[in-house]
């Protein structure tokens, strides 16, 4: 298979990929580590009069941070965040989604940004970011803008990003004191897309209390799903095995994904219960907290 005709574009810098976008709109395509543009160039389901490369463009790649968040560069390599010790540190749940995304070849070739921009509601970044409720900075020639997840994802691998704009970083807060996280995923075989992930985040007070929670799910909804209404059921009371129980039940009775060959809509259902409870015994079990049995863990 052979892509399409199109114009290659090299630009050295932001503002020079940010004027390819603005000239050409809707008709450029951005290259960054090409692991879902190619493939669909190739298929010719995507046909690009202009491909603008990302892969010299200095400024849009690294690991840091400011003001409180883990800023991400939307050029970092996948495996680089991967294997980042800041990211391990700052946002273990970040560092644990990781490894899920296919394999390590494509994460040496994947970036941060691509993925997001790509807005595969199979996909982990989006569940974790959306967990986190992260940052997702777009710029182009206009200036920057900066979106929650509920706003940058907007449907089936369809973001708010204007043909325009670039997604030039990720901002997600550094995890807290006495605060637990876990990403669980069941797939069909390691390293394709998660029939359901599940992304989690418990926080407690120094009594073992939970104060804050998140949950967030990837494969059951044209974008990712934030189970609110589950997170703040679990709010004021012990993260004890009861408390995940309800909260699962709460998930799985408020998704309704679609079925496919690879799985069923009850299928994945039930799976967002069950990972969502034992993502939640994880996370509980890393906070630092009082467990259910009112021993210091």
């Amino acid at each position: 298979m052979k892509p399409p005709r199109f114009d290659y574009v090299l630009p050295r810098g932001v503002e020079e990929a940010l004027s390819v976008l603005a000239q050409h709109g809707e008709e450029a395509k951005v290259l960054a580590g090409g692991q879902s543009l190619v493939p669909l160039l190739n298929f010719r389901l995507v046909r690009p009069a202009y491909l603008v490369d990302l892969n010299d463009v200095d400024g849009l790649g690294g690991v840091r941070v400011a003001d409180g968040r883990l800023c991400i560069g939307a050029m970092t390599r996948q495996r680089a965040v991967e294997t980042s010790a800041l990211v391990r540190e700052r946002c273990p749940l970040l560092a644990e989604a990781m490894p899920q995304i296919g394999h390590t070849q494509i994460r040496n070739r994947g970036t941060i940004g691509g993925s997001l921009a790509h807005g595969d509601p199979a996909a982990e970044l989006p569940a974790v970011v959306a967990a986190l409720g992260g940052e997702l900075v777009l710029q182009s020639a206009r200036g920057r803008r900066v979106l929650t997840p509920e706003q940058f994802f907007v449907g089936y691998l369809t973001t708010a990003a204007a043909p325009d704009e670039l997604l030039v970083e990720v901002r997600l807060p550094v995890t807290p004191p006495r605060t637990g996280s876990a990403f669980l995923e069941v797939s069909r075989r390691h390293g394709d897309f998660a029939l359901v992930g599940v992304a989690v985040t418990l926080t407690v007070d120094e009594a073992g209390v939970c104060i804050a929670g998140a949950i967030a799910l990837t494969g059951v909804g044209p974008t990712p799903v934030v189970a609110r209404e589950a997170a703040r059921a679990l709010v004021g009371v012990r993260p004890v095995p009861a408390a995940f129980e309800e909260a699962g039940r709460r998930v799985a009775a408020g998704v309704t994904p679609d079925g496919d060959l690879h799985a069923s809509s009850e299928y994945r259902q039930h799976l967002a219960g069950v990972l969502t409870r034992r993502a939640l015994a994880r996370a509980a079990e890393r906070t630092g907290g009082r467990g259910a049995t009112g021993e210091r863990r």
